[in-house]
């Protein structure tokens, strides 16, 4: 076996056991080897096909990142309509939808698949000969947009099924309720407009025009319908759905086959409470008949088909009155109002809280302290006032006004035209933005230090021993044991954590410094333009706008916060307690002799691989193609040549030997 078919066997061995492991973690969520080995295999892989891109396919791991932004969605065809579903809101609504269906099919047992109804966006994927080959969004149902670079990036998304069949299956994109609340925290903190629930923060992710920032998104999917299987047959939707699990598709774990009408209405009076516990949104049950000869005999309508219902839980809300109205202060110095009522049972736990967004959001809807309310749960998840009885008015409420002062460190406050925030001026020597900016630096993404939860966090800095984010690399161990239950070996834990950071990317210490508008993507932008903090601390308006992905408010943004004296200081002491200020790259050769020049390589050299010769070449400045073409410079030629070298003699190509291309290098 030559070198080049050791090395396709190598990409294809690393293939399988990527998707295996993606399989586990995504689907199953069950892993079995760590983050860093993931991260090792991956790395390995995308190496070798930047080295051999002849190898790189469509279905392989690393296609997932995302290509360039698109234009615009092309135009998406559905081979088979994706119809929508009658809705059922009542226990009789599903009597009758079964006395319909027995109707029709007379004589014989009707058996029910009972489902959750994912509140996220529905998609169809098209797979051939086991390959993901593209995928489009509902649409009207017969026309959506083609997202498949999108799709791609789910981690979720088998790009290579574990048979080669040709199938089209329908699936709900969703986003977690977990994720969804972390994003919205972090846009609140960024005083940036939240998403309104899960739905529409899933909907808009995979309809980014980049496809870098749909990846950037945690969004996840449940297939729940074999749309169209070419050579296959199958006799119940419930066969069906194994098939797709068989094939490494993730499917809901709430699969219920009920005998009768009444065990389905007996799922759906379970599950009205048992939805909340569930990690991602759900607003109903699909009820479907399991047998595909009856839903032949059944058919569809001119919009829905006949065989299937969607039974819609009721939204919950409550009566309560709004006692207070509190102001948080954020890691950014945004004041967020909350408004504090008597607790009330909604979707599944008890509230007594819920923020209010801003002061237009309070204006807007004319709350006051005493109102009587209705609140909810915004998709579930997240707690909000929706609507003031004005009719219960006694006259006595109390209007609510943003104070002009911070409520922790007294700092004026400050509206900037344009803004729906308001913001505490007091920056680091404000107590509550010291805090959440610390907390802030050692999440994950950031410096993503290791056991420093947040309730830690607020202890050390209760405790006084530390005031900004540089203290940490300063810690010492008998420090954190005075701590209330902090021992030993839990404290050594958090500073061997902490040491560890030190060698984070600089990508990482840009997010985690917290600069107003910079999450990771910018974050990451930014690192591989500068290459360090110094010179990003350097750059003026003018270096930064000129970059892809950086506007005006981000490069103002940068800039003022780098003219903060206080902010220079904690960047200081972090680079003398040895933090990594520079972008990890590969040391480079200056000498450029290669540079403008084209190399092929072919058969095999005795002194090199093939990659060592490669990066040989590369690092002096030129590049290395796998074709021969007018374009082509130099053929490097080893031992059994293959058809290159006829190619490179015919166009009269400069044939070099291997001993030529050492004395070209000494």
């Amino acid at each position: 076996m030559d070198k080049k078919d050791e090395v396709k066997k190598r990409i294809e061995e690393l293939r399988e056991k990527i998707n295996y492991h993606d399989y586990r973690y995504y689907v199953l969520d069950s892993p079995v080897i760590s983050d860093e080995e993931y991260d090792g295999l991956m790395r390995e892989l995308i190496r070798l096909e930047e080295e051999y891109p002849e190898f790189k396919t469509p279905d392989s791991p690393t296609q997932r990142v995302g290509g360039e932004p698109l234009k615009n969605f092309e135009e998406y065809s559905h081979s088979v309509p994706m119809l929508s579903l009658s809705n059922a809101f009542e226990k009789e609504e599903l009597l009758d939808f079964d006395r319909r269906v027995r109707e029709i099919i007379a004589g014989e047992r009707v058996e029910y698949v009972v489902e959750p109804k994912i509140d996220g966006l529905s998609v169809a994927l098209e797979y051939e000969k086991g390959i993901f080959r593209r995928g489009g969004t509902r649409g009207d149902g017969f026309k959506g947009e083609d997202v498949t670079q999108n799709l791609r990036t789910i981690k979720s998304i088998p790009l290579k099924l574990t048979r080669p069949v040709s199938i089209e299956v329908r699936g709900e994109v969703f986003i977690s309720k977990e994720a969804f609340e972390k994003i919205n925290s972090e846009r609140e903190e960024e005083g940036l407009e939240t998403f309104a629930n899960p739905r529409n923060l899933a909907a808009g992710s995979l309809r980014q025009l980049d496809p870098k920032i749909t990846a950037s998104r945690p969004l996840d999917i449940f297939v729940f319908n074999l749309q169209r299987a070419e050579g296959l047959d199958f006799e119940y939707h419930s066969e069906t759905l194994n098939f797709l699990r068989e094939l490494g598709f993730k499917t809901s774990p709430i699969i219920k086959i009920c005998r009768s009408i009444e065990e389905v209405i007996e799922v759906c009076e379970h599950m009205k409470e048992e939805r909340f516990k569930l990690p991602y949104e759900i607003d109903g049950l699909v009820i479907k008949v399991n047998n595909l000869k009856q839903r032949d005999i059944l058919g569809n309508t001119s919009k829905s088909p006949r065989w299937a219902i969607a039974y819609k839980f009721p939204p919950e809300k409550a009566k309560t009155v709004i006692r207070d109205i509190i102001v948080q202060v954020g890691r950014t110095g945004v004041l967020t109002p909350t408004a504090v009522f008597d607790p009330v049972r909604v979707s599944g736990s008890v509230i007594s809280r819920a923020t209010l967004h801003n002061e237009d959001y309070i204006r807007d809807k004319d709350i006051r302290i005493g109102d009587s309310v209705y609140v909810q749960k915004a998709g579930d998840v997240i707690p909000e006032v929706v609507e003031v009885i004005f009719g219960d008015r006694r006259g006595n409420e109390k209007k609510f006004e943003m104070p002009d002062k911070c409520p922790i460190c007294g700092s004026k406050t400050i509206r900037f035209e344009g803004e729906a925030a308001v913001r505490c001026t007091g920056g680091l020597n404000c107590p509550a933005q010291v805090l959440r900016s610390i907390i802030h630096f050692v999440s994950r993404g950031a410096m993503n230090i290791e056991g420093l939860g947040p309730k830690l966090v607020e202890r050390m800095v209760n405790e006084g021993l530390v005031k900004n984010v540089s203290d940490l690399y300063y810690l010492k161990v008998e420090d954190l044991i005075k701590l209330e239950r902090m021992g030993k070996k839990s404290s050594n834990n958090i500073i061997n954590a902490i040491e560890r950071s030190k060698s984070n990317d600089l990508d990482n210490l840009i997010f985690a410094l917290g600069i107003r508008y910079v999450g990771e993507n910018i974050a990451s932008i930014l690192a591989e333009n500068f290459g360090s903090i110094d010179d990003l601390i350097k750059a003026d308006y003018d270096d930064l706008v000129k970059i892809e992905g950086i506007g005006e408010k981000i490069a103002e943004s940068v800039i003022a916060f780098f003219k903060e004296k206080r902010n220079i200081e904690i960047i200081e002491r972090l680079k003398k307690a040895g933090v990594n200020t520079k972008k990890h790259r590969e040391e480079k050769i200056t000498d450029s002799r290669f540079e403008g020049l084209t190399f092929v390589l072919t058969g095999t050299l005795e002194k090199y691989t093939r990659e060592e010769a490669t990066a040989i070449i590369e690092k002096y400045g030129g590049k290395v193609t796998n074709s021969v073409s007018k374009k082509t410079d130099y053929v490097l030629v080893g031992e059994s040549p293959g058809s290159k070298l006829a190619k490179a003699q015919e166009l009269g190509i400069k044939i070099i030997s291997e001993k030529e291309f050492d004395e070209m290098i000494k």
